[in-house]
């Protein structure tokens, strides 16, 4: 990508084969290739794409009840199905992008297997470069609410963009979008590309989405992700309104937004889509004219941000 002014990305709206990691694994490289024989060079999937995101934990009654054998049988699930960093999965995503010569930024369930935080699961975002190399790794700094069951806290070490060529690719996932610090640690490192990695886009993730655009300059891609009442877990029981297997649990509101806020692309509800786009970098440098929070418009003799970058092993 090194010293393009126009890039052709590709967004990512799937639905998982939920639970099953090599099933969804499979469905991720026809997914990347198709993306990539289409002239994309960077492509995103939503957040824990692999093995696709804990739904169960709102929407399936007994999921909060302590001790609950049927919820720790799905747990054991989601672990077995979740990757580790280091580990075989990765490494075939990584061997992905270099076959297809395309950066890959993804949401998955990470799995820690030895070390300080043995048998911790996180919520993470991996960006791998087209040769391959993981760039960037970054755990959800808070999980949200309910997600606290499931997901421990993430560290600082990805709270930056990387450097893909010449063009420096970031993201951060869902609610993280509403922590000020987090978005002023990502315009800093100079973003070009914001990934915005959630469940499902409803209107105030658009909002949010948008607001990044337009707050660090640069274009976001935001990610949702489909879901059907079909995908929960058969151990749990479900609400009476999601007793048909092909009602909507995520709803998918994928797009693309410009550095002024303005929609590139979408939003596309309630299918599988990939939504494409061509981008003129040019704009971030023209838009920064006006705003630049990181530059002109900062005043670090006023504020000042420091950011705990290192892992927390």
């Amino acid at each position: 990508m090194s010293g393009e002014k126009n890039i052709r990305v590709s967004v990512i709206q799937g639905r998982a084969v939920y639970l099953d990691l090599e099933r969804t694994l499979t469905k991720t490289a026809a997914l990347t290739e198709a993306a990539a024989r289409n002239g994309s060079r960077l492509v995103c999937f939503g957040e824990t794409w692999l093995p696709g995101y804990p739904a169960w934990l709102d929407h399936c009654p007994d999921a909060g009840r302590w001790d609950h054998p049927p919820v720790k049988q799905v747990f054991e699930q989601l672990r077995d199905n979740s990757i580790t960093v280091d580990g075989r999965e990765a490494a075939r995503l990584g061997q992905l992008a270099a076959d297809c010569k395309i950066a890959i930024v993804i949401g998955i369930n990470e799995r820690v297997d030895s070390g300080p935080g043995h048998g911790t699961l996180y919520n993470t975002l991996l960006t791998f470069g087209p040769e391959g190399r993981l760039l960037n790794h970054h755990r959800k700094l808070v999980p949200t609410y309910t997600e606290r069951m499931v997901w421990g806290e993430g560290d600082g070490r990805g709270l930056a963009a990387a450097a893909i060529g010449g063009v420096r690719v970031g993201g951060l996932v869902c609610w993280e979008h509403w922590m000020p610090l987090a978005r002023q640690a990502l315009h800093t490192s100079g973003e070009h590309l914001h990934v915005a990695a959630w469940p499902t886009v409803h209107e105030m993730h658009q909002v949010a989405s948008r607001h990044y655009a337009f707050e660090g300059r640069c274009f976001v891609l935001a990610v949702g992700l489909i879901m059907t009442a079909g995908d929960l877990p058969s151990l749990l029981p479900r609400p009476e309104h999601l007793a048909d297997d092909n009602a909507l649990v995520l709803r998918g509101g994928s797009a693309i937004f410009g550095p002024t806020g303005q929609y590139v692309c979408g939003p596309v509800f309630d299918q599988e889509a990939t939504l494409t786009a061509d981008l003129d970098l040019g704009e971030i440098d023209r838009e920064q004219m006006t705003l630049d929070v990181s530059g002109h418009y900062f005043r670090p003799d006023i504020f000042e941000l420091k950011v705990h970058d290192r892992s927390q092993e």
